[in-house]
């Protein structure tokens, strides 16, 4: 008797059912994201305590416990390192706007959510915003205009969120690309101020801060309690 296989995944039967059961591939690539996070983790925390010119490779190594050649089999160079940090939080919220566009719900609903999930993603973030800002200066050419171009793509998709709220007579904005900025200028500056163990956590923070962002553009209806039909909260990323 032969045995078939799933292009990915193996079947298994497990208390009278079937399931999936990871390829060699799959749990291959996991660690390899798992090795590739101990990396940017350490990183994170050499660059923002001392800075990225005085942190080398080697003190990441041995922050892991691990050889520079171990590092160099997942990141070209330091500075690769730092693009990929300076760039994380910009992705995830390309990720948030994703599942928002994808979602049926209300342009009011699309708001609060993409608001709530994007200060989210950066107060998640705040070490590796921290880095962006103080560091920009050491990426390399491309890398900076990869991050840029990033940054002016999340802009305009933000801004036909909020296109769409004015055309659909839900919001009342007479200059979009403008509030658009300013929003993000808002949310941007939160690694500034917000302080871990304060007075608000993370998610209230994220809550109140897009409640005023439904009023800056005055979202019709709104109350000072959070609109249906939300997407629920992400998980917490790296």
């Amino acid at each position: 008797m032969g045995s078939t296989r799933a292009a990915s995944n193996e079947r298994a039967v497990v208390a009278g059912a079937a399931v999936d059961v990871p390829s060699t591939g799959d749990i291959r690539d996991a660690v390899w994201r798992l090795k590739s996070e101990r990396i940017v983790a350490a990183a994170v925390d050499l660059f923002y305590k001392q800075g990225y010119s005085k942190t080398t490779l080697d003190q990441v190594a041995q922050a892991i416990h691990v050889t520079k050649p171990f590092i160099y089999s997942h990141f070209k160079s330091k500075n690769d390192l730092l693009a990929e940090i300076c760039s994380r939080a910009i992705r995830v919220s390309h990720e948030a706007l994703n599942r928002v566009f994808a979602a049926e719900i209300s342009p009011t609903e699309k708001l609060y959510t993409i608001a709530r999930d994007f200060m989210l993603t950066v107060l998640q973030h705040q070490a590796h915003a921290v880095i962006y800002s103080r560091e920009e200066k050491e990426l390399t050419l491309e890398d900076r205009n990869a991050i840029n171009a990033l940054r002016r793509g999340f802009d305009r998709r933000f801004a036909s969120l909020l296109e769409e709220g004015v055309a659909s007579a839900e919001f009342t904005v007479e200059d979009v690309p403008l509030t658009a900025l300013a929003i993000g200028g808002i949310v941007g500056w939160a690694p500034v101020w917000y302080r871990p163990g304060g007075r608000l956590s993370q998610v209230e923070a994220s809550e109140r801060v897009a409640l005023l962002v439904l009023a800056m553009v005055q979202a019709k209806g709104l109350k000072r309690r959070k609109p249906k039909g939300l997407l629920p909260l992400p998980s917490a990323r790296p």
